[in-house]
């Protein structure tokens, strides 16, 4: 079984992220949350999640930020956006990061099936 750790500061969409994972046949995986990129850090430091979903534009440290400092701790761990703006500057970003996708909000559970199918 393996971990997913959905990173987002709103409540609501960790929640959506959640229940969407689930409809695209997620479900059986250990899905933890974290409100921000730095509580996300000590949260994968603790569990080293196998995939991490995280929202870009958060308080404390936004996902670029976390991604970035991922990066340079050498965590090998799948990792990719799924946040409001999916514009081709911040898709290229992301991907020169070392994301390995960038999911568009809104999405369905078929994009989630699409996205990660092969990552878990």
């Amino acid at each position: 079984m393996s971990k997913i750790l959905v990173v987002d500061d709103s409540r609501a969409m960790r929640m959506i992220v959640k229940r969407t994972l689930r409809q695209a046949g997620f479900g059986s995986h250990e899905i933890e949350e974290a409100e921000h990129g730095q509580d996300a850090l000590e949260k994968i430091s603790a569990n080293a999640p196998d995939l991490i979903l995280s929202d870009w534009n958060m308080p404390v440290m936004n996902g670029f930020e976390l991604l970035q400092a991922l990066k340079e701790q050498g965590n090998e761990a799948k990792f990719g956006f799924v946040t409001s703006e999916g514009t081709p500057e911040m898709r290229s970003k992301a991907s020169e990061a070392g994301a390995l996708f960038l999911i568009a909000k809104p999405f369905t559970a078929f994009t989630f099936e699409q996205t990660l199918a092969g990552m878990l």
